[in-house]
């Protein structure tokens, strides 16, 4: 017979035991408002063995919502990294300048879909064909209120490169395509050193030999014309 399951161990799997009710919210202050907002939260929460939290404040930088694509292109295994000035990055030891996927704010109204698509182009010049999602995530949630949802996009590589981005958004992106062994080096070597790559990459890496083959049958399938 089973033993009955420790209660000081909790089951992960089920649903929150705390929820948004849980939080006292006495008192949001906005520090600073520019393009992003800087806000501080004066704030107490229930604790997990009862009662209450002593107030306490905590400062969230509030920004939209974002979206980055992983370009893949199944039949040359290749992928699109973009090159661009991070300002974060700007005490960097080796470059302010990082490679990253394709990437942009959800700051319209468009669906998530659809912002990935229009920062491919916008970006890297490039047309998406099948998306996937991959993940939504919190890059930071001690400090930050962001989401990121994360697509893989399959494109062809054929001809890409080149100087891109939106001069009114300060833009200077520099397009690689890259083969996917390449890629990885570059991720081992700690160069890739972003959240998304590190979370795109370990995806494809566990779906590329699928994506290859379900592209290679596609490719050999005869078209409606060819039958006929």
């Amino acid at each position: 017979m089973a033993s009955s399951p420790n209660p000081l161990v909790p089951d992960a799997s089920a649903p929150p035991q705390l929820g948004r009710d849980d939080v006292e919210l006495i008192q949001r202050e906005t520090l600073y408002q520019g393009f992003f907002r800087l806000e501080a939260l004066e704030l107490r929460h229930r604790l997990f063995e009862g009662g209450w939290s002593s107030t306490m404040r905590r400062e969230v930088h509030n920004r939209f919502d974002a979206v980055g694509v992983l370009l893949y292109d199944p039949v040359r295994d290749a992928l699109v990294l973009v090159e661009q000035f991070r300002a974060g990055a700007i005490d960097d030891p080796l470059s302010p300048w990082k490679l990253e996927l394709v990437a942009g704010l959800a700051d319209k109204d468009e669906s998530l879909e659809d912002v990935a698509r229009r920062e491919a182009m916008e970006e890297s010049g490039c047309q998406v064909g099948e998306l996937t999602k991959l993940h939504t995530y919190y890059p930071s949630p001690g400090a930050c209120n962001e989401r990121v949802t994360l697509f893989c996009g399959l494109v062809d590589t054929q001809g890409m490169g080149g100087i891109h981005g939106l001069d009114d958004e300060h833009e200077d992106i520099r397009v690689h395509v890259v083969a996917f062994p390449t890629a990885w080096e570059l991720l081992e070597q700690g160069r890739l050193d972003n959240a998304m790559c590190l979370i795109g990459l370990h995806w494809l890496a566990s779906q590329r030999a699928s994506l290859r083959a379900a592209s290679h049958r596609a490719a050999t399938v005869p078209s409606e014309s060819e039958k006929e």
